[in-house]
């Protein structure tokens, strides 16, 4: 265990923790909602620091980021935990398993050091917080990140975007990238997600401001998100921050708890992207649809091929100095 970051003693054992927009009244010997911050006699605890899950070597790509240091690998690692209730999660075996297993831990002890080793011996230039929510093992992210880039590595988040506005705020300086689930309406995070869409859209334009790179990807799931008017809400709040920001477009395949509806046609996915490029969006990928060339990266001024992909492996990447080949336009990213 870990003294919590980012909490308040209140009166009595009390404690109110700050690390995400749930903003968690926890009482003496409970659990906030992601199950794995627990209150003892007044202080507030994480009980995964160190005690990682899982730790693989990733393509930056499966991330997914396509704008930031592509054809590299990133180490990727998670606790368990979440601070969502999704019901298509498809890790939900790790996401969900402090609360299914009767509040039982699992995990194997690492120290920031040892990750960072890790990812030196590897040759991987990032370290990715992944796979669950990395909110909710804040502590020990931080704790690596700063190691990290004591070491040169960059750091990367892959999370749903409900990290509080304190915590981004003292990640920031040691995070350079954060890919952020865009998931849809208000109703939808409520009825699907157990959270809410304002403090998602506020933590990507905070994390825009704090200059971290933001790549956001939205699952389309049929009759839940793929509506025109759920579409166009997530485009123009995009467009609205940064046209340049990413756009990842993914098909859904039926998982967990929402098994009831078919997966994503491709026809969806495309209509999708149309109206991301109506509303001006400078880049929009097709996830889940290897091989069609909705993976590749276009000037946005002159449509000249910059990156092809097929999947998560690049075939050439012919952008120099952030700008195309051919017309010399800036294509936005962190392509060194």
């Amino acid at each position: 265990m870990k003294e919590a970051m980012i909490y308040e003693k209140l009166e009595g054992t009390d404690v109110r923790c700050h690390l995400c927009a749930h903003n968690c009244l926890i009482h003496n010997r409970d659990r906030g909602i992601c199950a794995v911050r627990e209150n003892r006699d007044g202080t507030l605890y994480s009980l995964v620091y160190g005690k990682l899950i899982s730790l693989n070597i990733d393509p930056i790509e499966k991330k997914p980021l396509f704008h930031f240091l592509p054809e590299s690998s990133s180490l990727s690692i998670a606790t368990a935990g979440c601070n969502f209730k999704c019901q298509h999660c498809q890790n939900y075996e790790i996401s969900q398993f402090p609360e299914k297993g009767a509040f039982s831990i699992p995990g194997s002890a690492t120290t920031p050091e040892e990750v960072v080793e890790a990812a030196l011996e590897n040759n991987c230039k990032s370290i990715s917080y992944t796979y669950t929510e990395p909110t909710i093992f804040f502590e020990f992210a931080f704790d690596c990140a700063k190691l990290a880039h004591e070491n040169g590595i960059k750091n990367i988040f892959v999370s749903n975007g409900y990290t509080s506005a304190e915590a981004a705020r003292i990640i920031a300086p040691y995070l350079d990238a954060n890919n952020i689930d865009l998931k849809g309406s208000d109703m939808f995070y409520k009825n699907i997600c157990g959270a809410r869409l304002r403090p998602v859209q506020n933590t990507i334009k905070l994390m825009k401001e704090l200059g971290v790179w933001v790549e956001v990807t939205t699952l389309i799931i049929p009759d839940h998100n793929d509506s025109d008017k759920d579409l166009d809400e997530i485009v123009n709040f995009i467009s609205s921050v940064d046209t340049a920001i990413p756009w990842h477009v993914s098909r859904f395949y039926p998982t967990y708890l929402l098994k009831d509806k078919p997966p994503t046609t491709i026809e969806s996915i495309r209509h999708a992207g149309d109206i991301g490029k109506k509303k001006g969006l400078k880049y929009i990928y097709e996830g889940n649809l290897p091989g069609r060339g909705s993976e590749n990266t276009y000037c946005p001024s002159c449509n000249t091929l910059a990156v092809e992909r097929y999947g998560f492996k690049v075939l050439q990447n012919t952008i120099t100095n952030n700008a195309c080949p051919s017309c010399k336009g800036a294509i936005e990213g962190v392509w060194k």
